[in-house]
C-alpha cells in the first residue's frame, strides 16, 4: 500500500485527500498542514506549505511513495523542484512551470506567441503611466497583481475612480508586494473552469466547472476565492469545449514544454465564452478551489495511478467521471474578504459531503479558522436536485458567524 502527502489547508486538499482516501492502492495519508476535516481522513503533520526543506524532510523520512501539491504557494516557492532534486515522485508543476499562474505577464507574453486568445493587455510598474493608460481607455478596466494574491489580486474598475484606487493600492501601497499591474481589456461573456491534467504535451481533461466569485447574491460586492461551484453547464457547447481544449490548454501545455518549463500537475483555465469565441481570462497552475470540490467527486477510478502517471512522465489512462452533476455551497466567516473573526464553534450534521476550507480543532472541537470555512456539496442526477441538497446540507450546518450565497448556478438555472 501507498504512502501519500498532500501539500495544503483548504477545501481543495480536503477534496484530493478525499478522492485518495477511496484510491485501492493508498494506505496512509499525511496531510501538511492539513485542517479540522482533514483530520479524520488523513494524519495531518504541523508543517507550512511554503516550508520547502521542512516538507523534503518529512517526506524523506517517513517514506512518502508520492506527494500531492495544493496550493500555487507550495509551487512558486519551489518545491517540486526540492523534491525532484531529492529524488522524490511529486505531482506538481516545477517553478518554472508554475509562472503561468505566479506571473499575470508571463501568462499574457505567451499567449500572444503562442496565438492562444486571450484580452489584449499591457503592463505597468509606475502609478501615472498606468492610470494614464486607463484613463486614455474605454472602461471597464480589468486590473490584475502581477504576482500571486490567492485570487484577490483583481479589480473590474468601472470607474476611473475606482482604477485610480485599485492602482494605487498596488502599485503604490504594494498590498499585495512588490510588483507590476497587468491592465486588460474588458470582456463580456460567461466564465467557466476548466482544469486538465497535464504531463508535457499530454492532457487528460476534466469535467466543466463554474465559480462564484463575488461575495453575495446577485454576484454583487467583493471578489473572493471562490463562493461556490457546480458542474454541468448549459451554456456551454461541446464545440465551445473542444475549441478550448484544442486551442487553449493543448495550445497552451505545448507552448510550455517550447518555452523549456513543461507543465507536470492540473493546468485550469479561467475562461470567458465571449462574442468572439472562449477565451483566457487567466490560468492557474494547480486545483481550482473551489472548483477542485465539485469536480473531484466525479472522478470514477484510481486517482493514485493518475496523480502517480503524471508526475513519472507516462501515459495515464483516459480519466472516467460520471455523468451526475455536483453543486457546493461556499460557508464564509462573516466580513470575508475582509477582516473577519476566528474561533467560532461549528456544529456539522452527521451525514452529506462538507469540505472543510478553513477549520481548526480548539479543545477537541471544531471551529472557524479562516476566511472560507466549509462547502457543502451534493451530487445528483440533475443541477436542480443537486441544487436543493447542497442547500438542505447547508441548512444542517449550525455556526453564528457564517454567510453564504444562496443563487450559486443561477446562470444555469435561468437557462433551464
Amino acid at each position: 500500500m501507498k504512502t501519500v502527502l498532500v501539500i495544503g489547508s483548504g477545501g481543495r486538499e480536503h477534496a484530493i485527500v478525499d478522492a485518495l482516501s477511496r484510491s485501492p492502492r493508498v494506505g496512509k495519508i499525511y496531510c501538511a498542514p492539513g485542517n479540522a476535516g482533514i483530520a479524520a481522513q488523513a494524519e495531518c503533520v504541523p508543517i507550512k506549505d511554503t516550508d520547502v526543506s521542512g516538507l523534503v524532510e518529512f517526506a524523506s523520512s517517513h517514506s512518502v511513495d508520492l506527494t500531492v501539491v495544493g496550493p500555487e504557494a507550495s509551487l512558486a516557492a519551489g518545491v517540486t523542484d526540492a523534491f525532484r532534486a531529492s529524488g522524490l515522485k511529486i505531482f506538481g508543476h516545477s517553478k518554472a512551470a508554475t509562472r503561468i499562474e505566479s506571473s499575470k505577464e508571463f501568462a499574457k507574453v505567451l499567449m500572444e506567441k503562442y496565438s492562444i486568445p486571450t484580452a489584449a493587455y499591457r503592463s505597468f510598474t509606475d502609478y501615472d503611466e498606468a492610470l494614464a493608460y486607463v484613463s486614455s481607455r474605454p472602461l471597464p478596466a480589468v486590473l490584475k497583481y502581477d504576482g500571486l494574491a490567492a485570487g484577490k489580486g483583481v479589480v473590474i474598475a468601472e470607474t476611473l475612480a475606482e482604477a485610480q484606487a485599485a492602482l494605487k493600492d498596488m502599485l503604490v501601497g504594494c498590498s499585495y508586494g512588490q510588483g507590476k499591474v497587468v491592465v486588460e481589456d474588458y470582456l463580456q461573456g460567461p466564465e467557466f473552469s476548466f482544469m486538465c491534467f497535464v504531463d508535457g504535451s499530454r492532457v487528460y481533461p476534466m469535467p466543466l466547472a463554474q465559480d462564484h466569485k463575488r461575495a453575495f447574491d446577485g454576484d454583487k460586492g467583493p471578489n473572493t476565492g471562490g463562493m461556490g461551484a457546480y458542474t454541468s453547464l448549459p451554456f456551454i457547447t461541446s464545440e465551445d469545449r473542444e475549441f478550448a481544449l484544442s486551442n487553449i490548454l493543448q495550445r497552451t501545455a505545448d507552448a510550455m514544454v517550447a518555452e523549456g518549463c513543461p507543465l507536470s500537475g492540473v493546468l485550469y483555465g479561467g475562461l470567458m465564452k465571449t462574442d468572439g469565441g472562449v477565451k483566457v481570462i487567466e490560468f492557474n497552475a494547480r486545483f481550482g478551489d473551489p472548483e477542485t470540490e465539485v469536480v473531484l467527486p466525479l472522478f470514477e477510478g484510481d486517482i493514485y495511478s493518475l496523480f502517480e502517471a503524471v508526475a513519472g512522465g507516462v501515459p495515464a489512462e483516459q480519466p472516467l467521471w460520471s455523468s451526475d452533476v455536483t453543486l457546493g455551497v461556499v460557508l464564509a466567516s462573516k466580513g470575508y474578504p475582509a477582516s473577519y473573526g476566528k474561533g467560532f464553534p461549528i456544529e456539522l450534521p452527521a451525514e452529506g459531503k462538507i469540505y472543510h476550507m478553513g477549520t481548526a480543532l480548539s479543545e477537541g472541537k471544531c471551529v472557524t479558522a479562516g476566511g472560507r470555512v466549509l462547502m457543502c456539496v451534493a451530487r445528483a442526477s440533475s443541477l436542480k436536485e443537486a441544487l436543493s441538497e447542497a442547500y438542505a446540507l447547508v441548512r444542517e450546518v449550525r455556526c453564528e458567524n457564517l454567510f453564504y450565497r444562496n443563487d450559486i448556478a443561477h446562470i444555469a438555472l435561468e437557462q433551464q
